[in-house]
Formats: C-alpha cells, structure tokens, sequence
C-alpha cells in the first residue's frame, strides 16, 4: 500500500469527526506521492528541485502517473510548483480509484433527503487497518502528512522528527501550502462577505 492510499483512509476515517477540505487533502496526496517517489529512488532533490532517477515499475496507476509526469528538463520543477499542479483534483482521483477496487462504498441516500449523493464509506479491509496502525505508531512520514490536516491519531503533540532532509523538505512544504490554501479561503470568505453587506447596505 502507498503512503498516499494510507493518507486517504486514515482522512476517510477521521472524516465524521472533522470535516477534511479536499483542497487541503490533494496537496497533502501529492507530497505523499514525491516521498514514495523519493524513497523508490525515482526522484531526488537538488535544493528545493526535483530531479527524476531511474523510472522504476509501479502498480500503482496513479503512482505511475505521478512518476511519468514529473518534469525532465533542468531546471525541473520546485516541490512547491508539484504540489499546485500534481495535487489539483488529486483527492478526487485517488477517492474514484478506491471506489473502482471496491474499497468504497456508497451509503443509500435517505428517502427525506434526495437531492443529496450517497456519502462515500471506507469498506473494511487489510488496507484500511494497516494505514490506521501506521498512524497509530507515530510513523513519522504518515504523521507529518496527516498533522496539517488536523489528523494527530493517538499521540499529543507534534509528529516526531524526520531523518531524511528531502523528506523534511516535503513535508515542510506541505505544512506551508496547506496554510496557504486556508488563508486563500478565508481572505476569499471575508472579500465576500464584504461584497455582500455592501449589496445589503446599512439597513441588511
């Protein structure tokens, strides 16, 4: 199982509790994908740049199509860049391909309730158990993946250190557009929110 697959489900699971952005989840996918990439040896970073290695054989379809799209031509993309462009959408990619497994399943909609679409649910499985162990065990890459996201598992306080600087790198630029993306959202709902008394006037 990938780290991104771990990331989904343990997010699915923690979903009933905290509602989870899927904004926020895709840029967290795609870092998970970049530190599989980096410790299959396809990728290694020269500063902030990813530079691709050896394209290995991946099962994973949408691991493969993180791997044949990573930029070949110096001076190749930052993590930054990667993580707008490959995590636009992502989650919804990774949610159709759990779905398509039959790792998800779709709750019935209730009678009184029809204009709303089934919710998604996480079928029990191996996958499943294994990505809430991870987490359980404070696993430093799946920790420092789900923190951003307000998924802290069992275990108080930050996620433990991360031996490996590339991986730091990812992680660390993953925090930094999670928080970007949230003060993108709130500066959008006070514009609107402004825009909206404006139309109301002093009297609305």
């Amino acid at each position: 199982m990938t780290t991104p697959r771990d990331l989904l489900f343990i997010a699915m699971d923690m979903e009933s509790s905290r509602p989870l952005e899927r904004g926020n989840l895709s840029l967290a996918l795609a870092g998970a994908e970049l530190i599989d990439l980096l410790e299959a040896q396809a990728v290694s970073l020269d500063g902030d740049r990813i530079v691709p290695g050896y394209r290995p054989a991946v099962a994973d379809r949408l691991m493969d199509e993180a791997a044949s799209s990573l930029d070949q031509q110096p001076p190749y993309e930052s993590v930054d860049d990667w993580l707008w462009r490959r995590g636009r959408g992502l989650s919804t990619a990774y949610l159709a391909a759990l779905e398509a497994e039959g790792q998800l399943t779709r709750r019935p909609r209730r009678r009184w309730m029809p204009f709303r679409t089934g919710r998604m649910m996480l079928a029990e499985s191996p996958a499943r158990r294994g990505a809430a162990t991870r987490l359980a065990s404070g696993e430093p890459v799946l920790a420092g993946l789900a923190a951003p996201l307000g998924i802290r598992g069992d275990r108080a306080g930050d996620p433990p250190d991360v031996a490996d600087d590339a991986v730091e790198t990812v992680l660390a630029a993953v925090n930094d557009a999670v928080h970007e993306l949230e003060f993108e959202r709130q500066r959008r709902a006070i514009d609107e929110e402004a825009f909206s008394n404006i139309w109301r006037g002093p009297g609305g």
